[in-house]
């Protein structure tokens, strides 16, 4: 597949298409991000746990800026006019082929003309739909991510509608040659899975209620030595206000400390900033943040828990746990080596079908 920064180059050898039977509560595609143009103002924005967006697109033989659909808790309804190779990750919904249970974090063959659609699930809060050959709509800046703010790429720059039509593009052989297997195991059903997929060790930690690791961030001193403990002591609840662009945690309210300490020029911020407004309710900054704010920073959460926090839904507990930068850069390593192999070990699997049915 064409990495997601060629434009329409991957539309031209377009085969297929899906269309949105349901719209769900909120379904936008998403890559991995929009870089390189944060000094002019247009945020990276990608999908909100990352880790999962990749794990699907490794599933099903695409690379990883290819871009897939992240569905927000359920709803969600697709019809595929093709035999489709396809991998659901994530949390928020379980995934249906008419009505049967589908293996979630598994490449699973999808006959054409089956509806795939997402029931809602105990936990979690946004699943992740990927397609051998990734969603073919055009490139903007060199991403095809939505971010909706600005009506900047996916289909229109909104989220999907009922109706809408998303082009398909060619999978790999790879993929193509374990769709072909799949097509053959399946006999008349509608779906088929290989007895392999991603194991539940390779998982991040998911919880309703995390912990969340965070570096002290740049104005974190200035903070009275009260709230300082309660930031850390304390429970804080996901808001029904929060969205893509930060979560909303109500709480203790936290002060700085002294007269007038608030004052700040507008700075540099990234997914996982934790902001402290005015109101002394701290905001995680999320994947569609701003480039630049104004409130004191008093904490960084770890890149690596980052997919911890994008599933926690409206109502969830969230605690956080203090650690050092070395340590937070430790972990980040880690998880992109655990990474890294499991994408070993799904290509040494694809080629291993490629070699038999390719």
């Amino acid at each position: 597949m064409a990495p997601s920064g060629e434009g329409d180059s991957l539309i031209m050898q377009n085969q297929s298409s899906a269309y949105v039977v349901k719209s769900g509560l909120f379904t936008t595609v998403q890559d991995d991000g929009r870089f390189g143009h944060q000094r002019i103002g247009v945020p990276v924005g990608g999908a909100m746990d990352g880790y999962a967006l990749r794990a699907a697109n490794a599933l099903v033989g695409n690379g990883p800026r290819a871009a897939a659909l992240e569905l927000t808790l359920a709803g969600f309804a697709l019809r595929l006019d093709a035999d489709a190779l396809v991998a659901v990750t994530g949390g928020g919904s379980s995934p249906t082929v008419d009505g049967c249970p589908l293996p979630a974090w598994r490449a699973v063959f999808v006959r054409r003309g089956a509806e795939l659609a997402f029931a809602p699930a105990a936990s979690g809060c946004r699943a992740y739909l990927a397609i051998a050959g990734g969603f073919a709509v055009p490139a903007v800046l060199g991403s095809r991510g939505t971010h909706v703010p600005s009506r900047l790429g996916g289909l229109d720059g909104r989220p999907l509608r009922a109706g809408d039509a998303l082009p398909v593009g060619a999978p790999e052989p790879a993929a193509a040659a374990l769709l072909a297997k799949l097509r053959g195991e399946a006999g008349d059903a509608a779906w088929a899975a290989p007895a392999w997929g991603v194991s539940p060790h390779a998982l991040p930690a998911y919880d309703d209620h995390p912990v969340v690791r965070v570096t002290p961030g740049p104005e974190y001193e200035r903070f009275a030595p009260d709230s300082l403990r309660l930031f850390l002591a304390s429970a804080f609840v996901v808001s029904s206000r929060s969205d893509r662009m930060g979560y909303r945690l109500d709480g203790p309210r936290l002060e700085l400390a002294g007269a007038g300490a608030g004052s700040l020029l507008s700075e540099p911020v990234t997914a996982g900033t934790v902001q402290v407004p005015p109101d002394g309710l701290p905001v995680v900054l999320m994947a569609d943040r701003q480039t630049t704010g104004g409130y004191p920073r008093i904490a960084q959460v770890s890149e690596a828990d980052l997919p911890l926090l994008a599933q926690a839904r409206p109502g969830a507990q969230v605690r956080f746990e203090l650690i050092g930068h070395a340590e937070s850069r430790q972990w980040l390593l880690a998880v992109r080596l655990e990474e890294l192999m499991l994408r070993a070990g799904i290509g040494m699997r694809m080629r291993e079908e490629t070699e038999r049915y390719g």
